[in-house]
């Protein structure tokens, strides 16, 4: 074949702009893209490679003659295109929560469950940027010594909430050390009742409280990995905070490992050489993992490793990774590029 054509969901946000650029420098054999977004944004020129592609509104018949199409506007949007794109004969790969936890739907991490891509039945969904790059630090400890039980606390970026949030905390920031009023529009969540600085002022909320005290982020940390990593008997509970950085995911994590005989250099080996990860651990030479050097890269970058000296065969590490990228936009066109690999870009019948 020539290519495949192409559809990008939401091309004007955040992750969209991220998701053209690794299509750029994708192998994916490319025919013709397509941008798609509201009307609001339709008619806007955004650059593949050297070529303008005008922004087209998104319709159901968008996907008319569609191989693969990459969604990033929102859980309504996908919920009301993404099977209208399947019905199409497009291969979806959902970045939304809109069908993470949905049975018969292959929620996938390369580097952790590339087989469940075999089930697929023309949708595969993202999962959330923060459980990412935790399974991928902790999937090659589990092949090996199994995993038993994971407390994650998070220090998410605020362009996970999207652009305008990059923005506010931008402005809010200015007028802080301006001395100057700022009335915040958007974070911790844009719908919810209250909205608080985040400049210099971490938020111990993401996306909405659940009744049982969680939010909903902490709740899909929980069962996302639960679902990725194919085993209901690992326990997962999970604190995220976001803080005052514009990109790039921090996380803490504490795991007791199930089989004994793991130790903190064996531990290290392991991590060196998997697939996705990048060790960063010299306490002496105060070398850890940092956001700013971690945003543009697609990795995610471990470091801090060490043991639990209260309890047996647990252990901690320190996890950064580029939300917008492994977290959204570049396991996504990954899951594309291991589609193609293993001859699942298809719709089956």
């Amino acid at each position: 074949m020539d290519g495949y054509n192409v559809a990008v969901v939401g091309a004007t946000g955040a992750v969209g702009t991220r998701m053209i650029q690794m299509l750029e420098e994708s192998e994916l054999p490319i025919k013709n893209v397509k941008y798609l977004a509201s009307k609001r944004s339709a008619g806007k020129k955004l650059k593949f490679k050297d070529e303008d592609i005008i922004v087209e509104e998104l319709v159901p018949d968008s996907f008319e003659g569609i191989d693969l199409a990459l969604f990033s506007a929102g859980g309504g949007v996908s919920k009301r295109f993404a099977p209208e794109a399947v019905r199409r004969g497009a291969v979806v790969v959902d970045n939304t929560s809109a069908f993470r936890m949905e049975q018969g739907v292959p929620l996938v991490v390369p580097e952790v469950n590339e087989d469940a891509l075999y089930e697929h039945k023309g949708l595969i969904a993202n999962p959330n940027c923060s459980t990412i790059q935790m399974v991928v630090a902790l999937e090659p400890l589990r092949k090996i010594y199994g995993l038993k039980k994971v407390i994650v606390t998070t220090m998410q970026a605020v362009s996970g909430a999207g652009n305008r949030a990059i923005q506010e905390l931008h402005d809010e920031t200015k007028a802080v050390l301006e001395g100057k009023d700022y009335e915040p529009q958007i974070l911790p969540v844009s719908g919810d009742k209250k909205h608080y600085q985040i400049a210099f002022n971490p938020l111990a909320q993401i996306d909405v409280f659940e009744e049982d005290g969680y939010t909903h982020e902490e709740w899909k940390m929980i069962h996302e990995t639960k679902k990725i990593m194919n085993d209901q008997d690992i326990q997962v509970t999970a604190t995220c905070v976001r803080v005052p950085v514009a990109v790039a995911h921090s996380e803490t994590v504490w795991f007791e490992l199930e089989k004994s005989g793991a130790d903190v250099e064996k531990i290290k080996k392991i991590l060196k050489t998997a697939p996705g990860v990048v060790l960063e651990d010299d306490p002496k030479n105060q070398i850890y993992p940092q956001a700013v050097n971690a945003e543009g890269k697609k990795e995610t970058f471990v470091g801090r490793v060490r043991a639990d000296e209260e309890q047996a065969n647990s252990f901690h590490l320190y996890c950064v990774s580029d939300n917008l990228l492994k977290g959204a936009a570049w396991n996504s066109v990954q899951i594309a590029e291991r589609l193609h690999a293993l001859g699942l870009m298809r719709v089956p019948n």
